[in-house]
């Protein structure tokens, strides 16, 4: 089963901790099998907020397996220039044996800086939050960071840039493991509906689109992904939702930038793509799937 492990630090921003950790606990309720742990390296933690912490296992009691993830939540500023955090030796060599281990590494925000004292940074790029990225640089000069990138992967190790970035990271790895459509029902029970890449331009059909606030849309449009197989004429959506042809045609290009016939088609270009990966599935029977009306139309779309 899959681990994954937040280490609490002194002093953590909340959002940064809380954030990636709702997206993994929402993919639970889909049917991701994982654990979600958490561990510390000392004790009475405060967050930068003044909410307390109970009792959190120490990060040795972790048993980390390759392909497993460890994150590593931000901290207060004053924390990463004090004494007692460059005192953390330990912790230090411990995340860098996970690194080591094929554990996935990952930091939200100033957690960089954990990475950086691990050794982790040295020739690879990496990020931070935007007013942290020249201390960054000065502290690790071997890093090359990245000023502009909401969060970036190299090799097993991820780091993110601030506050709501390790949400962007978090769907980011879990469409890695569980493909798009999955994300999309995590985003959707989030309410995230404008999930953002690394360089903020990589588009994804099942997230894009859904940066409005009309219900009705929403329901269409989910509607549309369950059911990408089938007519969905404008007159049965409509009444689906109670709104007239016309309205619906008017409110869903307001809403999302599309024609509903854009989108669906979008839709199932999409999952076609994703059908073809497939050796055993034919031309003919993926158009079926995805409500083509022949292989033709299907090749001439995805051309």
């Amino acid at each position: 089963m899959l681990k994954v492990a937040f280490i609490v630090p002194p002093f953590v921003e909340l959002l940064d901790l809380a954030g990636p950790a709702q997206v993994f606990i929402e993919a639970k309720s889909h049917g991701l099998d994982a654990e979600i742990e958490f561990y510390s390296y000392h004790d009475g933690i405060i967050s930068t907020s003044g909410v307390a912490f109970g009792a959190i296992k120490s990060y040795e009691l972790a048993n980390l397996q390759p392909g497993d993830f460890v994150f590593v939540a931000g901290t207060d500023h004053d924390y990463l220039r004090s004494a007692q955090f460059g005192a953390e030796k330990n912790f230090f060599k411990w995340i860098s044996q996970c690194a080591d281990s094929q554990v996935n590494t990952c930091s939200i925000c100033t957690g960089a800086f954990f990475l950086g004292e691990a050794g982790l940074l040295d020739n690879r790029e990496c990020t931070t939050h935007w007013r942290r990225t020249e201390e960054l640089k000065a502290r690790f000069p071997k890093a090359n960071v990245l000023a502009d990138s909401l969060y970036v992967k190299s090799d097993n190790i991820y780091t993110s840039a601030g506050i709501s970035a390790g949400i962007d990271l978090a769907l980011a790895i879990l469409e890695a493991l569980k493909g798009p459509h999955f994300v999309h029902k995590v985003a959707r029970g989030l309410v995230v509906y404008h999930r953002r890449d690394q360089s903020h331009s990589q588009k994804s059909i099942y997230l894009d689109f859904r940066n409005h606030i009309n219900p009705k849309i929403h329901e269409v449009q989910d509607f549309l992904i369950n059911n990408i197989g089938d007519e969905n004429s404008i007159d049965a959506l409509a009444e689906m939702i109670a709104m007239s042809p016309r309205n619906l045609t008017r409110v869903f290009k307001e809403s999302t930038g599309l024609t509903v016939v854009e989108y669906l088609t979008e839709l199932r270009r999409e999952r076609a793509k994703t059908l073809l990966n497939n050796p055993d599935y034919t031309i003919d029977f993926i158009a079926s799937q995805c409500g083509f009306k022949s292989a033709r139309q299907l090749q001439r779309i995805l051309r």
